[in-house]
């Protein structure tokens, strides 16, 4: 090795400073996505054999993801393994709310292979269980890995409710502490944030509730962990939100629109 090639692997060791730091971490989570959404829905794949592999997986993200030296992670699979039939479950009601919601929409093999935001969903709910046993870096690298396919970001530590749909997906953005109940629908470019982003939040309820049978449409953006959009609610294109809205109300957004007729 030269002396300058030399000199420049040594500057760049020296500043590797994150020893767990194993980027195949990454790609080993986006393989064992791949395998989970395969064995929930995938017609042609054997059940028992995908869950054999996905056992190994997940053996290889203990060792890649869990730095603590007794590795308490290993006692995670089987715990996990156990919540897929009823995630499954959920998964059907809001693939159904597809169906339902969308007249765009002829069938549910459709829903479960051409819709970006069900398949949102779905990796959201099977990050945010596996998140509930402590294993927070592969929860998270499972829905970037969603939101980089789909343009929508989902923050596993979200808590939402049942018959959730999403239409178009694109640009939406749901952070940690948002609490979306059930039969929610969203549209495109909706933003749930917190007001402002500070490290001392950190532990606080930053980001809002939506409650039951609310539907946002695109481009809303609301604010702030003690915002609660009432049951029933629909809030308009465009708006911003920083403050609670009642149950049954309409929040729109209106400008005076004129038509100039050229002769």
């Amino acid at each position: 090795m030269s002396t300058a090639r030399a000199r420049v692997v040594a500057a760049i060791e020296a500043q590797k400073k994150n020893p767990n730091l194993k980027l195949k971490l990454k790609e080993k989570t986006e393989y064992f996505t791949n395998l989970l959404f395969y064995t929930l829905f995938d017609i042609d794949t054997d059940v028992s054999e995908n869950i054999t592999v996905l056992e190994h997986t997940f053996e290889e993200l203990v060792d890649l993801a869990c730095w603590e030296i007794e590795k308490p992670c290993s006692k995670i699979w089987q715990s996990y393994l156990d919540t897929l039939p009823a995630l499954l479950n959920k998964l059907t009601l809001d693939a159904q709310a597809f169906i339902k919601s969308d007249p765009a929409a002829n069938s549910l093999e459709e829903v479960y292979m051409a819709y970006p935001g069900f398949y949102a969903i779905a990796i959201y709910r099977l990050s945010h269980e596996l998140l509930k046993f402590g294993l927070p870096l592969v929860p998270r690298l499972m829905t970037e890995y969603s939101h980089r396919l789909t343009g929508t970001d989902i923050n596993p530590g979200a808590q939402i409710g049942e018959s959730f749909f999403i239409d178009h997906a694109t640009g939406i953005v749901i952070g940690e502490t948002v609490i979306i109940k059930d039969n929610v629908k969203m549209y495109q470019g909706v933003t749930l944030g917190g007001l402002y982003v500070d490290r001392k939040l950190r532990s606080t309820k930053r980001h809002p509730t939506v409650e039951n049978n609310v539907t946002i449409y695109a481009n809303a953006t609301i604010l702030g962990g003690n915002t609660i959009i009432g049951a029933n609610s629909t809030i308009g294109g465009n708006t911003w939100i920083t403050t609670s809205v009642p149950e049954n109300s309409i929040i729109s957004n209106t400008s005076e629109m004129k038509i100039k007729k050229v002769v």
